[in-house]
């Protein structure tokens, strides 16, 4: 299977249908957000990453960004399309890790000027100003130069910035040691994002709060590691806690850069074949969210 737009689809889906802490799931929506919001942008966003390989990274971010306000009236992706759109527009046939970097490196100051409309347009929670190449203005440099710059306050740039190590190093192998361990795909999501968690500082907590704060869930998330995580009755318990936790503040501490991550993870899994859609996705316990 390697229609683009379908496998970006299976993605946000899968991720948004696993009960993963903090963010909207099944059980749990946001006030203003709900999980029908994520779902309607995931099919939403499918024709912008169709032609992917062929349009620029700015072009797909924007049309997607688009086509999300246009059926949900709100920004529930702009992270995601960030991720994905340099991942989605590696040649077929080219292995991601490597192909990655000669996208990003042929990126213009045209795809910043799209990438910055497409973030005015979505208008992402704590987004503030920016010493240099401020989104409010028109960029002068290139889209990759531009997520350099940004990267010490933003996971997603830092990705574009370092060739996405951490997701070809640290994220796909953890989805896929947990898809091993439960075969299932729930269950290898939910992990995926708490190792993430407990291993990086949101930086959307961290935009909308501070860095102790972030950091602060950096802990929590290690100390359910620290009782076996999903694999023991303590670690989900303490998995159970750590999601009350996250949701106590209107929803302030929702972890929403480490789930467009995740996101990518999955995308770059199903991309390389180490997944295939019709992997079993349920995880029947009875005692996580």
């Amino acid at each position: 299977m390697n229609d683009i737009s379908q496998l970006v689809q299976t993605a946000c889906t899968w991720e948004v249908l696993s009960r993963k802490v903090g963010n909207v799931h099944p059980h749990a929506d946001f006030t203003n957000t709900t999980l029908a919001d994520f779902l309607l942008s995931a099919i939403a966003i499918g024709p912008s990453f169709r032609y992917a390989h062929r349009d620029h990274v700015g072009q797909t971010v924007l049309s997607a960004v688009e086509a999300t306000k246009a059926f949900v009236g709100q920004n529930t992706n702009l992270g995601i399309c960030l991720a994905i759109a340099p991942l989605a527009a590696v040649r077929d046939g080219e292995p991601l890790n490597t192909g990655v970097q000669s996208v990003l490196d042929e990126l213009t100051v045209n795809d910043a000027e799209l990438v910055y409309r497409a973030i005015r347009l979505a208008a992402p929670g704590g987004l503030g100003d920016a010493p240099e190449q401020d989104v409010h203005d028109a960029p002068t440099v290139t889209l990759l130069e531009a997520m350099t710059l940004a990267a010490n306050r933003d996971a997603i740039a830092h990705q574009y910035a370092n060739g996405y190590a951490d997701i070809f190093d640290f994220g796909v192998p953890a989805l896929m040691e947990a898809f091993e361990k439960f075969g299932r795909i729930e269950p290898a999501v939910i992990e995926c994002q708490l190792r993430w968690l407990a291993e990086f500082p949101d930086s959307l907590i961290a935009r909308k709060k501070d860095i102790f704060a972030a950091e602060d869930v950096r802990q929590r998330a290690s100390h359910v590691f620290a009782l076996g995580g999903l694999h023991t009755q303590n670690g989900r318990r303490a998995g159970v806690e750590f999601d009350r936790y996250l949701r106590s503040d209107r929803n302030a501490l929702n972890p929403g850069t480490t789930a467009d991550l995740v996101t990518a993870c999955v995308f770059v899994a199903l991309r390389e074949e180490m997944l295939s859609v019709s992997e079993k996705f349920p995880w029947d316990v009875l005692d996580w969210l």
